[in-house]
């Protein structure tokens, strides 16, 4: 067997995501308890590639379990393998191959084992590094709900549940002025976000990015809806969702970012679109970055503390390359390499979309 741990470096990777300090929490203090010892990479693998590290205590991680974002800092705009460091005299960018710099910080650091929390593109930028012998344990997060290999990840029920809230407050409102209300929600490519606050708020259209819609669809359910005296609609619009034979609404592009595409205007079209063909007046809401803020609910601070604690198993056991994931209701691991520039997304016959189905939720299709 290899030599045991003797010292830790945890990072978080990509967007924040409430229970990231909860997990902090739980691999720090149990890495302790195990008399080894743990550093904190800020801001991700910047921090990695500049060499800004700080040793972690339990003084350090006291009290930050109910606390949103991250206390080491997060980057989704560093990865080693193609990091953006400049522009040519045409302006195009200039990307370079930082591995190396990585490895010798954690050479200098003695960190013998990293611990990546993040969503997929935070293990896809993991996985040069174990294909270098770096250990490596991957930890799942993220609101989207999108990385292959784990049914759940944290950060994800607590963004189901504001989506869920906002929902619930546009109801009254689309019912007080016999609106179509279209509310966008995050989750990129995936709909998993979408459909749970949709199907949990009662929304009557859901739109998701695995199932192009067709508007006029769309259109003729809110018009029906108006002739049965229900003169109102609540739209749950996922921002990656597009219309049939169409492509997804761009709102901008960032090549800083090796996920260049931001998402964002389709709940503007789907909106202008229902009150230009129904007469039905309509307005849309994009929730943004408020659906990933603030206090993790109950069970991702759970969910974060039981896969740090799988986290520190896999280390203790000396199982590297691995991912910690959740399956059938219970905590899991698969090979990390797996989930690498993979997404998770809805199938088309997930329980879920058949439940909806079956209380008359148009999906546009």
């Amino acid at each position: 067997m290899d030599k045991p741990t003797r010292r830790i470096g945890v990072l978080t990777g990509g967007g924040d995501c409430p229970g990231l300090n909860a997990v902090i929490r739980a691999v720090t203090k149990d890495a302790i308890h195990h008399g080894i010892e743990v550093l904190g990479i800020e801001d991700g693998f910047l921090g990695l590639i500049e060499d800004r590290i700080r040793p972690l205590d339990e003084r350090d991680v006291s009290n930050i379990l109910t606390i949103g974002g991250t206390i080491l800092g997060s980057s989704n705009k560093a990865n080693p393998a193609k990091m953006p460091v400049g522009k040519d005299k045409s302006g195009k960018i200039i990307y370079k191959d930082l591995t190396e710099a990585c490895l010798i910080t954690l050479e200098s650091q003695g960190i013998d084992t990293l611990v990546v929390v993040g969503g997929d593109g935070t293990m896809s930028c993991a996985a040069p590094f174990v294909e270098r012998g770096i250990r490596a344990v991957g930890v799942p997060k993220t609101i989207d709900n999108d990385l292959w290999g784990t049914e759940l990840t944290f950060g994800h029920l607590t963004a189901v549940e504001i989506a869920t809230e906002a929902l619930d407050r546009i109801h009254t409102t689309a019912a007080s002025h016999h609106r179509a209300m279209v509310v966008e929600v995050m989750g990129r490519n995936a709909g998993w976000i979408a459909l749970a606050s949709g199907v949990a708020s009662g929304s009557d259209v859901i739109l998701l990015p695995e199932m192009p819609f067709d508007i006029d669809v769309v259109n003729e359910h809110v018009a029906m809806r108006s002739t049965k005296g229900k003169r109102f609609t609540i739209v749950c619009c996922a921002e990656g969702a597009y219309p049939r034979g169409g492509a997804q609404v761009v709102e901008r592009n960032d090549p800083m970012s090796p996920d260049p595409i931001r998402l964002g205007g389709i709940a503007k079209w789907v909106s202008s679109q229902i009150e230009e063909k129904t007469s039905v007046e309509s307005r849309h809401v994009v929730l943004g970055h408020v659906q990933r803020g603030g206090t993790p609910y109950a069970f991702d601070r759970i969910l974060a503390t039981l896969f740090g604690d799988a986290a520190m198993d896999l280390i203790l056991n000396q199982r590297y390359s691995r991912l910690v994931a959740w399956q059938n209701g219970r905590i899991t691991d698969v090979p990390l390499l797996e989930s690498a520039n993979r997404q998770r997304l809805v199938p088309a016959d997930d329980p879920l979309v058949a439940a909806a189905k079956s209380v008359s939720t148009c999906f546009g299709i």
